[in-house]
């Protein structure tokens, strides 16, 4: 079985910017819309200082959408865990997970925005971002297991997902026996093998992620707008993640391409299928990996309302059902 979840970033781009507060008011009512309709999680990501708007606090935003919610997970995908002191994400994370009842999932990542750390006076963390993630993850767990912070958490060990990519980074969530925050099944040797040099019980390997992408019944009628919006989001963010360094900006992305290659958890793959092709895609895509959810952007910055809608209807009611 694989769950199916919406992921949010909440971005504005300028040439069709709508009212801020109109987005957020919008986005809470899918998040709703979509609880009713089964989603099983709804995550949330992290990034600042992005001209559109990128959201910058995911458990702000968390408790918001646990407050519109009813039974779905709520997620970070991820909060950037050096850009703040282990109290203070495992004391939001608690507050999120007592107004959901219990429905949080906490993901940690590392960041690497220069101007981010510079943002946050964090640089000497960026300079050691493996590390200072891994000590949050430990830091938090001991927070919450010594009940070190009040008021704690409803559930008696809310889960960490550490958004760690290649193998190096899936032994070290094996090591801390934390979850994986990735779709990719190649790294689930790695993972497993890091659980077992921690001491960890490698069933207990779990794995969720994001695979970009957009499902839909007509592809062929949708295209035009879903690569115009693809290319925009993707653009821009590449523009910005070498912001602060001697890196060139990477040229323009071919939104082809990604389609042609379909499904991953790997850059510059996008899936845009039919219900029925996705489930059958994603089925072979992921094979025996540990990976329980898979998620998709619920719109991808500045979509039209109706087709967003529909298309998270058709995650929800359609693929949802295919994958379970």
């Amino acid at each position: 079985m694989v769950n199916v979840g919406i992921y949010f970033d909440l971005r504005n781009p300028g040439p069709i910017r709508q009212d801020w507060a109109g987005l957020y008011a919008f986005t809470l009512e899918l998040c709703e819309e979509a609880d009713r309709l089964g989603v099983h999680s709804i995550w949330l990501t992290e990034h600042h200082q992005f001209e559109d708007g990128y959201l910058p606090q995911p458990l702000t935003m968390a408790a918001a959408v646990a407050a519109r919610t009813r039974n779905a997970r709520i997620g970070t995908g991820v909060t950037i865990a050096p850009l703040r002191h282990a109290a203070h994400i495992a004391e939001e994370a608690a507050i999120v997970d007592l107004v959901s009842g219990g429905r949080l999932e906490l993901g940690l990542g590392t960041g690497y925005r220069v101007p981010e750390y510079a943002l946050f006076d964090a640089q000497d963390e960026g300079r050691a971002r493996y590390g200072a993630t891994d000590a949050r993850a430990r830091d938090i767990r001991r927070l919450w297991d010594t009940g070190a912070i009040t008021p704690p958490p409803v559930q008696d060990r809310p889960r960490i997902w550490l958004g760690y990519q290649g193998p190096q980074g899936a032994r070290r969530a094996g090591l801390l026996g934390e979850s994986l925050l990735s779709a990719n099944p190649e790294l689930a040797v790695a993972y497993r093998n890091g659980l077992a040099e921690g001491g960890h019980d490698p069933a207990t390997a779990r794995m969720a992620g994001l695979l970009n992408g957009w499902i839909t019944h007509d592809p062929e009628r949708d295209w035009p707008v879903v690569s115009e919006a693809l290319a925009r989001q993707w653009n821009q963010y590449h523009r910005y993640s070498v912001e602060g360094t001697d890196m060139p900006v990477p040229p323009p992305i071919k939104p082809e391409r990604w389609r042609a290659r379909g499904a991953s958890a790997k850059p510059a793959h996008f899936l845009h299928a039919t219900p029925e092709q996705a489930a059958t895609d994603i089925r072979a895509y992921l094979g025996d990996a540990p990976v329980d959810t898979i998620w998709f952007f619920a719109t991808l910055g500045g979509m039209p309302e109706d087709l967003v809608r529909e298309h998270v209807r058709v995650l929800c009611t359609e693929l949802a059902p295919r994958l379970a």
